[in-house]
């Protein structure tokens, strides 16, 4: 384990001279751990990209896992953006940088604001910007929680503190009608969810009109934009939009929407299903054509 400011990572290393940095970062109640093993105990994406030759950072959101010396309170887009910032800074060349769902925004932000420390973006699953998301709709609103309609979902979010994920949000979010969710290991996978902070997560259903929006127009680094057929909160047309953003502000997108006969079933949790040694193959083979 690492530290960078308010930022703990692991490091897992290539076993010669490494090819490439690849910084994977984790979604909404999650932490990094999600990327080093699967629910079912195979080995994670993080190994195998360090088997592939990359030398793997695996951060956990500041106020998150291993970073929660921030209090939920103090947890803002901008706080995890500036934190994995100085992460991108600190390498001695451009980053491979994969984020997932909840993540999704963070890395357009970064692809604007730090390109010169990438050399690629991949999304899994992304959360949309600020920039296309629309507001959701207020259902009902007190002193202490909110409960909104998002685009696929309903949510009840508290104003402050942690929201906590529930048994509901792990199967129908999390796993939903994914085919490929290891058989078996739907306890292993509940005991690694983890709290969001409140507003965070306020800020991920874009209330108020509150999501991060990019800083500007982004170069053509390669995106790739990855989502299961199964994902019930990620319908193609909704990251297809995403994909559409991203080439307009002048990235160099593709769009690989999971319903080939190889691939098809794969729901929210692309690093965690049982195809996910594929998945991350893949990933790699993409980036190796990318470059």
């Amino acid at each position: 384990m690492s530290f960078s400011g308010s930022l703990y990572y692991d490091e897992l290393l290539p076993d010669g001279p490494p090819a490439g940095t690849a910084v994977l970062v984790h979604g909404g109640s999650l932490t990094g751990a999600c990327y080093l093993s699967t629910p079912d105990g195979r080995p994670g994406w993080a190994p195998a990209f360090a088997a592939r030759g990359y030398r793997v950072l695996v951060p956990d959101w500041p106020g998150t896992g291993r970073s929660a010396t921030v209090t939920p309170d103090d947890v803002t887009g901008e706080l995890v953006c500036a934190a994995l910032g100085r992460l991108l800074q600190e390498q001695e060349s451009p980053v491979v940088l994969i984020v997932h769902s909840m993540s999704g925004p963070f890395g357009f932000r970064l692809l604007a604001t730090h390109s010169a420390h990438l050399s690629a973006l991949v999304a899994l699953a992304p959360g949309p910007p600020g920039d296309i998301q629309p507001e959701p709709t207020v259902l009902r609103s007190t002193p202490d929680e909110l409960e909104i309609q998002g685009e696929y979902l309903r949510w009840r979010l508290p104003r402050r503190g942690l929201w906590w994920p529930t048994e509901a949000f792990a199967r129908t979010k999390m796993i939903g009608a994914s085919t490929r969710f290891p058989s078996g290991a739907f306890d292993a996978f509940r005991r690694q969810l983890v709290p969001i902070p409140a507003g965070l997560l306020s800020e991920r259903q874009n209330v108020d009109g509150r999501q991060l929006r990019t800083a500007g127009p982004v170069p053509g680094t390669p995106a790739l934009v990855l989502t299961g057929d199964h994902d019930t909160d990620h319908p193609r047309e909704a990251d297809a939009a995403t994909a559409r953003w991203l080439a307009d502000l002048g990235a160099a997108v593709t769009h690989r929407y999971l319903d080939d006969a190889a691939h098809t079933g794969n729901g929210h949790l692309l690093m965690s299903e049982d195809n996910s040694d594929e998945l991350a193959e893949l990933v790699i083979g993409w980036l190796e054509q990318a470059h």
